[in-house]
């Protein structure tokens, strides 16, 4: 079975040494996405419900690279700085995900590698 990976060059992929998604078969896996501009700033300094909406494009970006589309989303992961503020990740993701319907988690963690990410994502897909 091939294994595609799918780069979007962050800085932190090759820094880190990951991909952004990896495709097996049917089965596309995301990693965790923060709200990185391509210059590696961060985006919406403050804003959680804008820096979640951002991640969600970016995870749609590396799903289509790997053949897959947001409907092909099974599962979603949430990491929050602040999960009193989840309702605005949660805003953000019904966006994109209110007829999809894929399995969701918000956790809170105790940080991130950026003091300014709010939030990080990671999705899982089955190809259809």
């Amino acid at each position: 079975m091939d294994k595609r990976l799918v780069t979007l060059n962050s800085p932190l992929e090759y820094q880190i040494g990951f991909s952004r998604a990896v495709r097996i078969g049917d089965f596309i896996e995301v990693s965790g996405t923060a709200p990185i501009n391509k210059d590696g700033s961060t985006a919406f300094k403050g804003d959680l419900y804008n820096q979640s909406k951002f991640c969600i494009e970016i995870i749609r970006d590396a799903i289509e690279q790997a053949g897959g589309k947001l409907e092909d989303v099974v599962r979603t992961r949430i990491m929050l700085k602040d999960i009193q503020q989840w309702k605005e990740a949660a805003k953000a993701h019904g966006e994109y995900f209110s007829e999809i319907r894929p399995a969701c988690t918000f956790v809170e963690i105790s940080r991130f590698i950026d003091v300014d990410w709010l939030v990080e994502i990671e999705a899982k897909c089955i190809v259809k």
